[in-house]
């Protein structure tokens, strides 16, 4: 039986699992934000590296996210904070004034 992604009462779904070259894999969907498939989420990484740390009992993390895109991702999971690295690309430059 086939469950759309879409039809998922939530804003985006995370998936992951352990990856083979790296420490974890994952994918963010986001269908009913207009964006189908994340290519690289930043913030997802803010959720699975101290899950990851965790699990794998280390805070120093290697990711990469399987999107068409990708990107590779270095984290550390610090107590109550995450540092997120890699590469990024430039999609909105703005001001904001209050």
């Amino acid at each position: 039986m086939e469950f759309p992604i879409y039809q998922v009462d939530a804003l985006g779904v995370m998936a992951t699992a352990p990856g083979n070259d790296v420490d974890f894999v994952c994918r963010f969907f986001a269908p009913r934000t207009g964006t189908p498939e994340d290519p690289a989420t930043g913030s997802a990484y803010c959720t699975l590296a101290p899950y990851w740390a965790k699990r794998l009992g280390r805070s120093a993390l290697r990711a990469r996210q399987l999107s068409e895109r990708g990107g590779e991702v270095f984290c550390e999971s610090l107590n109550d904070r995450v540092t997120v690295a890699g590469r990024a690309v430039v999609y909105l430059e703005g001001r904001i004034t209050i």
